[in-house]
């Protein structure tokens, strides 16, 4: 093929928008020529490495946007250590199935039983089925709704999380709000109700969000949201830091 048409064929292809098969035209005929495939097989291998790079791309800037702070996959949790989950379950969710029905996940049980790497990694699955996922603590998301309410914001900031398909909201319990910041959440997840499906992480029993939101009606009102048709994971196993904590100590017999 002369460098003329090699240029063309190039440019032709960027403005299709494959990038990906511009890139690697120079190699696929290549080996096209030393393999001798059919042309449906030469185009068939074209436009599934095209695929799989625009695939790879949208995975990065939907987990970019969902701004983890750890990425943390299903393959990396020690189900091992955590006898009384129902691996089922974790397979069915990362399915994603409940985000196209606007259902709930939430776990609740004590700090260090892998609630947050969870939700990560149900999150990161999300991604990877191309869903609008947003990850974010309790505190720091009322903190932003805070100050947005203070630059008459709040409308949009609250739209704008009512949008995600997927939003994760870690740590609920572990900092107490202002009854102001009871108020904002509520909103934000009120907003969402019917709309968007929210991971929520908690070391508190239902009986207890009332510590956190302050008024017991607005608390049951949400709970009756956030709770229907939702899947509630019990993590009643041992903290998994504590075990490594321990492993790492010196046996009396050593002292």
């Amino acid at each position: 093929m002369s460098s003329a048409l090699m240029v063309e064929l190039r440019e032709n292809l960027k403005a299709l928008n494959l990038a990906a098969t511009a890139r690697g035209l120079e190699t696929s005929i290549r080996q096209a020529k030393e393999s001798g495939p059919g042309y449906d097989e030469f185009l068939l291998d074209l436009t599934t490495t095209e695929l799989e790079a625009k695939a790879e791309h949208r995975l990065t800037r939907r987990v970019r946007e969902a701004k983890f702070p750890l990425l943390k996959t299903l393959e990396g949790f020690d189900f091992a250590a955590a006898p009384e989950l129902d691996i089922r379950v974790i397979r069915e969710l990362a399915g994603c199935d409940y985000i196209t029905e606007h259902s709930n996940v939430m776990f609740l049980g004590r700090s260090g039983t892998g609630k947050t790497h969870l939700a990560t990694a149900l999150g990161i699955e999300a991604c990877r089925n191309n869903y609008r996922t947003r990850f974010v603590s309790c505190y720091g998301l009322v903190n932003e709704l805070i100050e947005a309410r203070q630059e008459r914001e709040l409308r949009r900031l609250i739209g704008r999380h009512a949008r995600y398909d997927l939003l994760i909201l870690d740590e609920l319990g572990y900092i107490p709000f202002s009854k102001e910041g009871g108020e904002l959440l509520f909103q934000v997840l009120a907003e969402r109700q019917e709309k968007g499906s929210v991971i929520i992480t908690t070391n508190l029993g239902f009986a207890d969000w009332t510590q956190v939101f302050g008024d017991p009606v607005m608390t049951a009102a949400l709970l009756d949201r956030l709770t229907h048709r939702a899947h509630i994971i019990t993590c009643q196993w041992d903290s998994f830091r504590l075990k490594q904590s321990l492993r790492g100590r010196p046996s009396k017999i050593e002292k």
